[in-house]
């Protein structure tokens, strides 16, 4: 065997070897950019569905099918604070029975299951029956403001007449992601307002 063959042998090997790497290296880039495409889209999912329902809700604030059940809809809201809301509505299919609804963040540590740190429970409770589920959500913040659009010191622990609007800012990411890269999806609401709250 000539020293040419086995230069050549060990030229194939070599020019093998970087294929081999080069094809591995696009194989998980695919994977990797697949895994987060896919990611991106289900952030984009759970986010826009947090917001429906939570934006539904949010303008029933003072709502009921009997007028009445609620004679002054400005006192609506029971408690106010950063990351928590409670007050009286009408839920759905607006029986007329006014019930209250709770929004609130739960703590990390609920869902020390998933593979994101971060994830938390966003509770919904209804006359003190709650239902959360895992949609990514990692910050939920409100801020409240007056007729004159004045900022409101939280939390408001006394009955908050003064509250007219609220801005709300919902951050989500996915819950597992490939190589820890989460995906983040940031939306505010600027100034929503309950066209309850504003009959006074």
């Amino acid at each position: 065997m000539g020293i040419a063959v086995i230069l050549d042998i060990v030229g194939s090997i070599i020019i093998g070897g970087m294929l081999l790497l080069t094809l591995f290296r696009m194989n998980v880039t695919a994977t990797q950019n697949t895994f987060n495409f896919s990611g991106e889209l289900i952030v984009q999912e759970n986010l826009v569905t947090t917001i429906e329902v939570l934006e539904y809700d949010f303008r029933k604030i003072g709502y009921c099918e009997e007028p009445f059940n609620i004679p002054n809809p400005a006192r609506a809201i029971l408690f106010a604070d950063t990351s928590r809301l409670v007050f009286l509505t009408d839920v759905w299919p607006h029986d007329g029975i006014v019930d209250t609804m709770e929004y609130y963040l739960g703590p990390a540590s609920e869902l020390s299951g998933t593979p994101n740190p971060n994830d938390k429970f966003l509770y919904r409770i209804i006359n003190d029956v709650p239902s959360a589920v895992n949609l990514g959500v990692t910050m939920f913040k409100i801020k409240y403001f007056g007729v004159l659009n004045e900022e409101l010191t939280t939390p408001i622990t006394t009955v908050p007449t003064g509250v007219f609007s609220m801005q709300i800012d919902i951050g989500v990411e996915n819950t597992a992601a490939y190589n820890e890269e989460y995906r983040f999806a940031f939306w505010r609401q600027v100034r929503l307002a309950s066209r309850n709250l504003t009959n006074r």
